[in-house]
């Protein structure tokens, strides 16, 4: 008898994943951007010291990076089962 695997515990890695890896990420944007342009990032918007330029900058800066981590993470653990699901079955 062959016996399905729970993927509970699959889905529970990739949910942690999914929010841990931005976290990190954005934590490492916010010190690279410090050091490249050489103050932190905006995060109040609504400070007047807030230019338009900077804040687009870091909003597409956040996106890409964000953005691509959830992809990648997605995507890995989509590859991950389909190659699981397609691998034979053992007794």
């Amino acid at each position: 008898m062959s016996k399905k695997k729970d993927g509970s515990g699959r889905n529970a890695v990739i949910a942690v994943a999914g929010i841990a890896v931005p976290l990190v990420l954005r934590r490492v944007l916010m010190i690279v951007w410090t050091k490249v342009v050489g103050k932190e990032p905006p995060t109040d918007l609504t400070d007047p010291k807030v230019t338009f330029p900077e804040a687009i900058g870091w909003a597409i800066a956040l996106a890409i990076v964000i953005e691509s981590a959830r992809f990648g993470v997605m995507r890995s653990a989509r590859r991950r089962s389909a190659l699981e699901s397609a691998a034979p079955e053992s007794d």
